[in-house]
C-alpha cells in the first residue's frame, strides 16, 4: 500500500518534561516518528515543552516549537501551521490526553486536522476505564472485578463490596500516578481523592486485588490491513502489586508455557483489533498460577516504556514502524531480513534480556522506600546475556550504584535470616539483594516463594548463583581453578566482583582469564 497522499504536514506532540513514569523513552519514540515520516516525504511540525531532548534538535523536524503543552498553545500553532494530520500516540500520555482535549473542544474539526495512527474513539476505549470494561465484556475477555467511580463515597461503597485490599487506578494517567493499593478505609479515602484529582476526567477504577499473580505483557503491532504481529513477550519477575515500571522483567518469557503464551496472544489480538490502534500497543495481563485464571489489566494504545524495551530487546523499531503505518504503509510494505517482510515477523533470538529499574529514594526527602502500584523508578537498565543468570548480573552492574554483583549489598550480609525475612514483608528497591542474602543464610526457595510470590524458577536461578559464589569464596586468597572461572564467567560474574570475593586484584583475574 502506498503512503497516504491526502496529507502533507503532520503535527507531532512531544511528551514534555521528564518525570517519573514518563521519561526519555518518549523522546526516543517521538524522534523515531519524526525520522520515519520525514523519510516518507511529510512536513513535520513538532511541539514540545522540553528543549533537553533529541526530538527538538533542529534537524529532526521541519518546524519545532518549544512551547507549553496545553490546548491554547496548540490551537495557536495549528492555526499558524495548518497541519493536515495529528499523530497522537508516539508522545506518551501527555500527547494522547492533549489530542483528546483538542478533539473534544472542536479544534481539530475547526482546522480540518485528521488524527492518524489511532482514532479518537480508540483512545477513549483504551484509556477510559468504563469504556474499556464495556469493550472487554463485549469481547468476553475477563478483567479483575471492578467498578469505575467519580467520587470518594462511591469508591468506599465499591471497596466494601469487593473486600480489602483493593487497587485504585485513575483513568488517563501514566506510571500509576495518583493510584495505589489500599488496605483499609482510611487509606482508601486518601488515595481515592488523590486519584480523582490526578485523572483528566476525574475517574478512578476500584479494582479487585490480584496481588501475587504473575504479570505478563505483550507488545503488539497492527496495520491498516488488520495484520497483527507480536513483537515481544515480556515476563515480569516481580508479581502483581509492583508497578511494571518498578518490576524487573525478562524477554522472552522464561517460565510461561507455550499454551498460555498463545492464549495471551489471542486475547491481545482481539483487544487491539477491537480498539482499532494502528501501530504499537502494550497489553498487560495477570495470571493466577494456582487456578490458571487470566485477566487483562490494561492496555496502552500508544508507545510506552515497554515499547522502548521491546524495540531494543528485539531490534524491532516499534516507534519507527508505527509512524510508517500511520503514514499509510502496511507491514508487508516493509522489508524484514529474516522472512522477507514484516507481516511475517515472529520473535526470535538466542539470548535473554533483563530490564532492572533504578531508584533514587535517597534524593526524595520523606519518601518511603516501598514499591507498589504507583511507579517510583527514575530510570532503568537493560542487559543481554546468553542465560538469565548472566543477563541478571550484567543488569545489576549496569545500575551504576557501585554494585558489581548481588552479594554483600550494604550491610545485608551481616543480618540474620530472621531479619532478612522481615525485610521481605513489603517490596522495596533492595528486595533482590535481600533475597540473595536470605538464600545464603539458608532460606529455602519454597519459603521465599511463599513470602514474595516470585516464581520458583527465578529463585532457583538465584540460589544457584549463591552456591557458585560460595564455591568461589572457598578459594579466597588463591587463584580460581580454570573450570570454576569458566563457569563463573558464563554465569555473569564480573572480574571486579570475583576480585572482591577472592581478595585479589581485578587485573589478576583478567590476566588469568585471558592467558
Amino acid at each position: 500500500m502506498p503512503k497516504r497522499d491526502d496529507i502533507r504536514t503532520v503535527l507531532i506532540i512531544g511528551s514534555g518534561p521528564i518525570i517519573i513514569g514518563q521519561a526519555c523513552e518518549f523522546d526516543y519514540s517521538g524522534t523515531q516518528a519524526c525520522k520515519a515520516l520525514r523519510e516518507l516525504g511529510y512536513r513535520i511540525v513538532l511541539v514540545n515543552s522540553n528543549p533537553a531532548t533529541i526530538m527538538t534538535d533542529p534537524e529532526m523536524a521541519d518546524v519545532t516549537y518549544i512551547e507549553p503543552l496545553n490546548v491554547d498553545t496548540l490551537e495557536k500553532i495549528i492555526a499558524r501551521e495548518r497541519p493536515d494530520a495529528l499523530l497522537p500516540n508516539l508522545g506518551g500520555q501527555s500527547a494522547l490526553n492533549l489530542s483528546s482535549d483538542l478533539a473534544r473542544q472542536g479544534i481539530l474539526e475547526k482546522y480540518g486536522v485528521q488524527v492518524i495512527g489511532v482514532n479518537l474513539d480508540a483512545i477513549e476505549r483504551g484509556e477510559d476505564r468504563i469504556e474499556f470494561k464495556k469493550e472487554m465484556d463485549r469481547l468476553g475477555i475477563e478483567m479483575p472485578r471492578s467498578t469505575a467511580v467519580y467520587t470518594v463515597e462511591d469508591a468506599e461503597r465499591i471497596a466494601a463490596e469487593l473486600g480489602y485490599p483493593v487497587v485504585i487506578r485513575p483513568a488517563y494517567t501514566m506510571g500509576g500516578t495518583g493510584g495505589g493499593m489500599v488496605y483499609n478505609l482510611e487509606e482508601l479515602r486518601i488515595i481515592a481523592a488523590r486519584g480523582i484529582a490526578a485523572s483528566r476526567i476525574g475517574q478512578i477504577l476500584v479494582e479487585e486485588c490480584v496481588i501475587g499473580w504473575e504479570e505478563l505483557e505483550l507488545e503488539v503491532v497492527r496495520d491498516a490491513d488488520n495484520k497483527l504481529i507480536t513483537v515481544c513477550f515480556i515476563e515480569n519477575v516481580d508479581p502483581m502489586g509492583v508497578h511494571t515500571g518498578d518490576s524487573f522483567c525478562t524477554a522472552p518469557m522464561l517460565t510461561v508455557p507455550e499454551e498460555l503464551q498463545q492464549r495471551l496472544q489471542r486475547a491481545a489480538y482481539a483487544i487491539v483489533e477491537s480498539i482499532g490502534v494502528i501501530g504499537g500497543t502494550n497489553v498487560q495481563f495477570g495470571h493466577d498460577p494456582e487456578t490458571d485464571r487470566v485477566v487483562v489489566i490494561e492496555i496502552n494504545p500508544r508507545t510506552s516504556r515497554s515499547s522502548a524495551l521491546a524495540s531494543k530487546a528485539t531490534g524491532f523499531p516499534i516507534a519507527l514502524v508505527s509512524a510508517r503505518l500511520a503514514g499509510g504503509l502496511t507491514l508487508k510494505d516493509m522489508a524484514y531480513w529474516r522472512d522477507g517482510t514484516l507481516d511475517r515477523y515472529t520473535p526470535s533470538g538466542d539470548y535473554v534480556v533483563v530490564k532492572f529499574a533504578r531508584w533514587a529514594f535517597e534524593k526524595f526527602r520523606g519518601v518511603e522506600d516501598k514499591l507498589g502500584t504507583q511507579m517510583r523508578a527514575v530510570g532503568e537498565v537493560m542487559s543481554l546475556g546468553k542465560t538469565y543468570k548472566e543477563a541478571l548480573q550484567k543488569a545489576i552492574r549496569g545500575l551504576e550504584t557501585g554494585c558489581m554483583g548481588l552479594g554483600f549489598y550494604k550491610n545485608l550480609h551481616a543480618l540474620s535470616q530472621k531479619e532478612l525475612m522481615a525485610k521481605l514483608a513489603v517490596p522495596t528497591s533492595a528486595r533482590q539483594f535481600v533475597l540473595y542474602e536470605a538464600l545464603r543464610q539458608g532460606a529455602s526457595v519454597e519459603e521465599l516463594h511463599r513470602r514474595t510470590s516470585i516464581h520458583r524458577w527465578f529463585l532457583t536461578q538465584m540460589r544457584e548463583l549463591v552456591e557458585r559464589e560460595e564455591e568461589i569464596l572457598a578459594h579466597r586468597g588463591t587463584e580460581l581453578p580454570v573450570e570454576l572461572l569458566r563457569l563463573a564467567k558464563g554465569e555473569g560474574f564480573a572480574d571486579a566482583y570475583l576480585a572482591q570475593l577472592l581478595g585479589v586484584s581485578e587485573v589478576s583475574i583478567r590476566a588469568q582469564r585471558t592467558r
